[in-house]
């Protein structure tokens, strides 16, 4: 019986490795039908599920949209209009169909051709010129007292840290720890005149908060940092997610510290997301670290993004919600360092997908499904785009096939329609 929400609350190496995790032999199994059932029975089930897919979608273009509207800009040295553009998306707090703060997404853009070329030049084990970055430094005296550009220029420095860091630490520990600490005094010297609050800045306060998250003193303060940049801009899920993974870190020596932060942040933006805020807190913690799910109450998580959901009737969210209970969610091996509750609590969250599969989900996004298979630290190499949309296309299918098994067997299909999910007979 199909369950309803009301009844249940180097490319290829690469994806040999993703097919391991697909088929129980990777360590992580998707939907627990299919480690009864052959990789060859479930592809040909994966034929009699009749759902549209998109591989590039709305939300995709509106984010390349912004990062191309501001590396262009970037390029032909207009800072004057890419700082208005970034001003008016602050004021305005303009978003992507599925939430991605604009402001953000243009100052990536104008500074990820820096950005890219100093990761290339770590990846080459070569230091990376300093051109770029210098270039980007005279952008501060050309317009100075703007925080638009400072703040382009701040998050520069502080991916380019974050590079040395993530690529360099292994064969370097020192240098790399030098060369991102240096990188990241000086994004807080460029940041430091700017009051985000003042300026009804959301960038700015963002910016801040992802620089605070990578000091240890400054850190202990996160909580009350994320509150002033939600205070701000409640509607901004992306700052909630944001704030759950910088809270991981500190799990270590507070475990109760995310579940206080979330049920505090549901609280404050009870009016907007009812319960929402809890579970946009919680979204990529669990996904960083199995760990988090220990003192989630898994109830007021599912009711949140019930409430998410009611509120925002997009399908990349959709997507994003069905990946996670999928994927995110799927059941661990027992040797995995989780109590009884907590994996109890993962089998609830992945039994979700039965509803949203049903209810919710009209179309695929390929690209949300692949990704979330290549959470950070899972995959050494990023395939290319359309092995992602391929790759991404099989995994959903599978999921759905595998989950919805027994009530295709006899050859009938599911189909997914504006309507809900329904059961076509064979013929």
């Amino acid at each position: 019986m199909l369950k309803s929400r009301n009844q249940s609350k180097s490319a290829s190496g690469t994806f040999s490795k993703l097919r391991g995790m697909l088929t129980g032999s990777g360590g992580k199994s998707v939907a627990p039908k299919m480690r009864k059932m052959s990789e060859k029975d479930i592809d040909a089930l994966t034929k009699r599920i009749i759902l549209p897919s998109l591989p590039v979608s709305d939300e995709e273009m509106a984010r390349a949209t912004h990062q191309d509207k501001g590396q262009k800009l970037a390029r032909q040295d207009r800072w004057t209009e890419l700082s208005r553009r970034i001003r008016y998306a602050d004021e305005s707090r303009l978003t992507t169909p599925g939430g991605e703060t604009a402001s953000l997404l243009l100052a990536f853009g104008a500074r990820s051709d820096v950005v890219s070329a100093a990761e290339d030049a770590l990846h080459d084990n070569a230091e990376p010129s300093p051109e770029g970055i210098e270039a980007l430094e005279e952008v501060l005296e050309e317009e100075p007292g703007d925080y638009a550009c400072a703040l382009v220029v701040a998050l520069a420095h502080l991916d380019i840290a974050w590079a040395w860091h993530s690529i360099m630490f292994e064969s370097t520990p020192e240098k790399s720890l030098n060369r991102a600490h240096e990188h990241l005094e000086r994004a807080e010297e460029i940041l430091a005149p700017y009051d985000g609050v003042a300026l009804d800045a959301p960038s700015v306060l963002a910016a801040q908060c992802a620089l605070n998250a990578t000091n240890e003193k400054r850190g202990r303060h996160l909580a009350e940092d994320y509150a002033t940049l939600i205070g701000i801009d409640p509607e901004g899920h992306r700052h909630m997610r944001a704030m759950g993974r910088h809270m991981v870190p500190l799990l270590r020596k507070s475990p109760n510290v995310l579940e206080i932060e979330a049920r505090r942040v549901a609280s404050q933006t009870e009016d907007v997301w009812q319960a929402g805020g809890y579970t946009w807190v919680y979204l990529d913690a669990l996904t960083a670290d199995p760990q988090a799910i220990e003192l989630l109450d898994a109830d007021f998580f599912i009711e949140g993004m019930e409430n998410i959901i009611d509120r925002k009737r997009d399908q990349h969210v959709i997507n994003q919600f069905a990946a996670f209970c999928a994927i995110s969610m799927a059941p661990l091996k027992q040797d995995k360092q989780l109590s009884r509750r907590g994996h109890a609590t993962r089998e609830q969250l992945h039994d979700c997908l039965d509803w949203l599969l049903a209810d919710y989900l009209q179309e695929l996004h390929p690209l949300i499904w692949s990704q979330t298979l290549l959470a950070p630290g899972q995959v050494s190499m990023l395939p290319s785009r359309r092995a992602l949309v391929v790759k991404g296309r099989q995994t959903a299918l599978r999921i759905i096939a595998a989950r919805f098994a027994s009530e295709i067997a006899d050859g009938s299909s599911i189909a997914f329609s504006p309507q809900g999910m329904y059961r076509l007979p064979a013929l």
